[in-house]
């Protein structure tokens, strides 16, 4: 049956391995990692964690030992995500004050994982596994 799917999906992935190919081949800027500000996304939007989530976000903190609380960042930022819908530069700027540390370290990890959106997503957000495991 696995076999019947495969084959059947095989133009599909030729098509999607061709686009990706020139997409990753002409977007040499870096455009996914470069931040460029919008209304919506800017240093200067608002952003402050609610109650509810603020009491999330000290009992977190707290399972991590005094000295590395640096390490709450991936959960810290995810329920920021959460909280907003996705992840706008301001409750990035929020999270590195809540853990004292640089801004560019809390960057650095919001564009390295790609569950993180950092730009205002549809109804439906497809994601499509291109490594070699899923094929």
């Amino acid at each position: 049956m696995s076999f019947l799917v495969r084959r059947n999906l095989l133009p599909f992935r030729r098509s999607l391995r061709c686009k990706i190919k020139l997409t990753s081949r002409n977007s040499s800027s870096g455009a996914l990692f470069a931040h460029t500000d919008t209304p919506e996304n800017n240093p200067n939007t608002p952003f402050e964690f609610t109650t509810e989530n603020t009491k999330r976000l000290k009992s977190i903190i707290t399972n991590y030992p005094e000295g590395h609380t640096s390490a709450a960042v991936i959960p810290l930022l995810d329920l920021a995500q959460r909280q907003h819908g996705w992840l706008p530069i301001s409750a990035m700027n929020k999270v590195a004050s809540i853990l004292n540390m640089p801004k560019m370290r809390v960057y650095e990890v919001a564009t390295f994982y790609t569950m993180f959106n950092r730009q205002p997503i549809g109804k439906y957000h497809i994601q499509v596994c291109t490594t070699t495991p899923c094929w």
